[in-house]
């Protein structure tokens, strides 16, 4: 048998750790693997709320994929399509290109995007904190609305440049909404006089913020945020938006020049192209991760609905990165079984906590069955942070950037991204064409037709 070739899609926790694990399994040479990802490093989104506020250098939670992997070929772009009839993902190069990726085991982790809704003006308006171009352009823009606010002796603009807006109370929003307070007031010892005006505000839909925390916690986190200064509105939502206002479902209107969007991800689109069931866009698959019908493809992660062995709460696996990484390992596993025949393993895993960083000295964690809170909390939570960063050299940069902080205090100066006027919206940066299944068939065919009449089989 020639070498199998293996492709993984995202290089998220799911797909990077998948190709670890199957490097470890591989002998060298034994098998082509190929990891397919717009970007050649893995982001440890986590810690993007402290990217945002400037705690963290956005070099400490992007880890290059050539540092973490040895024996695996980088294709880059984004993944569009899945023929499974002639095993090839359709991937549209940076450069606009379409090239065939053909596979003899497929394992597809490709995340999630922003979850877009109609509301009126929020695709042009809203900032969103999911990237790591968005976290330095997010830190950039606070900071901006700040200088200009001071500048400004029109007392209706200060309100609007210094006031600031979360949606989602989810671990993103809330620890976002955290964070950039904390930058707000280190700037305003420099502006003295918007101290009065400054202005968070974090509303979301649902009736508590962290549900996930369970109710002593989810209180203690309403407590946190409202004593730095946040104001909190749940059962409420945004009915729409424009460049100096945000109106609420409560028929409130604030005035406001920023609108963070943190609530919720959709599975990738790319799911929907392998023509086989999905909940809520999320690929179903076995226990043992592979898809139904499809023996040779496998998914987990965020885009995947897994079936959870370990929880009589919930039929299916929360996409978290915990569960993303130990999926990881069972679905390199089953690849390898796969090729070789053997039998496969089933994925089981008990949830082993949450964390959440508010930034300062507040933090919450509900490690197995205990709440904590204050330094405890915050012990766990950032050692927790440490140990799942798969990077040495991130360890090193994580730590010394909190040492530092410590003990010199943060930085508030602007880096130039905000510059230039108004960015495109967020959803616009993460929106890519995907095939439907008829597209990706015809042109999974055609693609590969054409790189055989080049290269041959």
């Amino acid at each position: 048998m020639s070498r199998p070739r293996i492709v993984v899609v995202g290089a998220g926790f799911g797909g990077l750790h998948t190709v670890r694990h199957l490097e470890r399994r591989i002998p060298n040479g034994a098998a082509d693997i190929a990891l397919v990802a717009p970007h050649d490093y893995m982001l440890y989104s986590p810690l993007l709320p402290q990217v945002a506020s400037g705690l963290l250098t956005p070099q400490s939670v992007a880890m290059s994929v050539h540092r973490l992997t040895r024996k695996t070929r980088f294709v880059p772009g984004h993944a569009i399509g899945v023929d499974p009839r002639e095993r090839v993902v359709v991937v549209r190069r940076p450069t606009g290109e379409l090239i065939p990726c053909p596979y003899d085991r497929l394992v597809l982790a490709p995340g999630g995007v922003t979850r877009e809704f109609d509301i009126p003006g929020l695709a042009e308006h809203a900032y969103g904190a999911k990237t790591l171009a968005e976290a330095v352009l997010l830190r950039d823009h606070v900071l901006a609305q700040l200088e200009l606010a001071n500048d400004s002796r029109d007392p209706i603009e200060r309100e609007e440049r210094c006031r600031f807006v979360v949606v989602g109370g989810g671990y993103t929003g809330v620890e976002t909404a955290a964070s950039l307070m904390r930058l707000c007031e280190e700037a305003a010892r420099r502006y003295p006089e918007l101290r009065s005006v400054i202005r968070w505000h974090l509303v979301d839909i649902a009736p508590k913020v962290l549900p996930e925390l369970g109710d002593r916690l989810g209180r203690k986190a309403m407590d946190l945020l409202r004593g730095m200064g946040i104001e909190v509105k749940l059962k409420v939502s945004v009915r729409e938006v424009s460049a100096d206002k945000v109106v609420l479902t409560d028929g409130r209107s604030l005035p406001c020049r920023t609108l963070i969007w943190t609530a919720g991800v959709s599975p990738s689109p790319l799911m929907e192209t392998l023509d086989k069931p999905t909940m809520r866009g999320r690929l179903e698959v076995g226990t043992d991760l592979s898809v139904p019908g499809l023996s040779d493809v496998f998914a987990l992660g965020d885009a995947a609905a897994v079936p959870d062995l370990s929880s009589a709460d919930s039929a299916y696996c929360p996409p978290t990165a915990q569960y993303a990484g130990r999926q990881a390992e069972v679905a390199a596993h089953n690849v390898v079984a796969s090729v070789l025949g053997r039998p496969l393993h089933e994925f089981k895993h008990k949830d082993m906590g949450l964390v959440v960083d508010l930034s300062g000295r507040d933090a919450l964690a509900r490690v197995l069955r205990f709440d904590l809170s204050g330094l405890p909390a915050l012990a766990v939570t950032r050692g927790y942070h440490v140990a799942s960063v798969p990077s040495t050299t991130a360890r090193a940069r994580i730590v010394a950037n909190w040492g530092i902080r410590a003990v010199t205090g943060g930085e508030v100066s602007r880096l130039g991204f905000a510059d230039g006027g108004r960015p495109s919206s967020f959803v616009a940066k993460e929106t890519v064409d995907y095939l439907d299944a008829e597209g990706s068939r015809r042109e999974g065919a055609r693609l590969l037709d054409n790189e055989r009449a080049r290269y041959g089989d």
